[in-house]
């Protein structure tokens, strides 16, 4: 376990899921973690990501302390094809998946020293062109957030990555038709799914000095199925009326 003593980290999305996963890891690996979620819960603490002002009442909080980790894993999603889904679903899925990670980094990244690290997580969907149109657009759109934020803050020695899971047992993932899952089993090298304490051993390792030259990099935790393009597959599956005939010769 990659060490994060004495460091505080943010994370978001921390109720459930990868979130909850990535919290119990960074405590476990000494980090002060500071876990916020919509809904507060336990010591998980009310953060809507979308909303500025929360964002900016988390780093007068945190000021006098220091921020050493942000992990964006709040997300949503929304599983519409490219002829249904609405201006609002979209723009909704981009407020929580691309502003909520834009906003804590403009926040938060102030009070960072060099060697911090930002990680936001991203999906198996950011190298394909999977049939959710707003979720898969959200997170190609995350995967150039993470570049151009690795690029602004490298100077000040600011790390940023991002980690993108496949398919992982989550209260998300369980919210797909059985289809989806064995289609996404099937597609994955390693023939399973993956667990939320799997992704979460990856953000500690890119938060911690072990990975201290290390940004502006896409790290797929997904049981080896982005190797193979096989987004096809799992949406032709998913068709209600069965995969496309080939087109006539």
């Amino acid at each position: 376990m990659s060490s994060l003593a004495g460091r505080t980290v943010v994370v978001t999305g921390a109720a459930s899921g990868i979130g909850a996963a990535v919290v119990d890891a960074a405590r476990v690996a000494g980090a002060r973690v500071v876990a916020v979620d919509r809904i507060a819960s336990g010591d998980v603490r009310s953060l809507d990501v979308r909303e500025p002002a929360q964002w900016a009442a988390l780093a007068s909080a945190l000021a006098g302390d220091g921020v050493h980790g942000l992990v964006n894993c709040a997300g949503t999603t929304w599983r519409a094809r490219v002829g249904d889904v609405t201006p609002e679903a979209f723009l909704d899925t981009h407020a929580v998946n691309v502003l909520g990670p834009l906003l804590g980094i403009q926040a938060l990244t102030p009070l960072m020293p060099a060697g911090a690290s930002v990680v936001n997580i991203g999906s198996l969907a950011a190298f394909q062109g999977h049939y959710p149109v707003a979720y898969t657009a959200s997170k190609w759109s995350l995967r150039g957030l993470t570049r151009a934020a690795a690029l602004e803050l490298g100077p000040r020695g600011i790390r940023v990555n991002a980690v993108h899971p496949g398919f992982i047992d989550t209260a998300m993932t369980a919210t797909a038709p059985e289809v989806f899952r064995e289609a996404s089993i099937a597609a994955a090298p390693l023939g399973r799914v993956g667990l939320p304490e799997e992704v979460a051993a990856v953000v500690c390792f890119l938060l911690s000095d072990a990975a201290s030259f290390v940004s502006g990099v896409d790290l797929p935790v997904d049981g080896g199925a982005s190797s193979h393009a096989g987004a096809k597959t799992v949406s032709d599956a998913l068709r209600p009326d069965g995969p496309p005939l080939a087109p006539a010769t």
